[in-house]
């Protein structure tokens, strides 16, 4: 089984490398500003050239279009991936708008939580199934928490859309959450950093050595 991996969050060039060199398939720039892996166009622009090979990609939360259009023309990105409240039809504006394939990234708890993404499975060109935290856990921000959910709630379940799986994976468990879940894309981010918002290269490499070996 090949299974891809996103590296997320990235804010240094050492990190960047780090993941080209450890073969991940796919970058993530993170443009929420609350988020400890905030980074600026400004910054990202040149990371993205960068990372130029994987696809480039931007996580936005209920971003409105100026804010889009800001980052757009000055980031070089490949998808937009959107981990608020937007709803079906503003993922399609934004597809639109920004002519890029987009993601829209669902907080799973429990099976219930899977109810609202048969709207999505057209609008949106990827799925992304992140950890809902439970109240009081987490950091309170809408994904990066370090949290995960069970797994078994992917078991059975198809979808028309690519997915990827978020949410609590690290070296150590990377290899039993696809194998329980079916995931042939895993998403990363607080699982290869030493503290929020801060890359740790020898866990990224780590991570992708560990997916590698699946």
């Amino acid at each position: 089984m090949t299974v891809a991996t996103k590296i997320c969050g990235l804010k240094t060039l050492e990190a960047v490398q780090a993941a080209i060199n450890g073969g991940a398939e796919a970058v993530g720039f993170n443009f929420y500003p609350p988020s400890p892996r905030y980074v600026t166009p400004e910054a990202a622009a040149g990371l993205s050239r960068a990372a130029e090979g994987a696809i480039r990609v931007g996580l936005f939360v209920d971003p409105d279009d100026a804010w889009l259009d800001q980052v757009m023309r000055l980031v070089p990105l490949e998808v937009i991936q959107l981990h608020g409240s937007e709803s079906a039809a503003r993922i399609d504006a934004i597809g639109a708008r920004t002519g890029l394939p987009t993601m829209k990234a669902f907080k799973i708890a429990n099976a219930e939580d899977f109810g609202a993404v048969g709207d999505y499975d057209s609008a949106a060109s990827w799925l992304l199934f992140d950890a809902r935290p439970p109240k009081g856990q987490g950091h309170g921000l809408p994904g990066g928490n370090g949290v995960a959910f069970d797994w078994r709630l992917m078991q059975g379940r198809t979808w028309n859309r690519p997915w990827m799986l978020s949410g609590g994976l690290d070296a150590a468990n990377v290899a039993e959450a696809v194998r329980i879940s079916g995931a042939d894309w895993v998403d990363v981010s607080s699982g290869v950093e030493s503290a929020p918002g801060v890359k740790d290269t020898d866990r990224i490499t780590a991570f992708l050595a560990a997916v590698k070996s699946i």
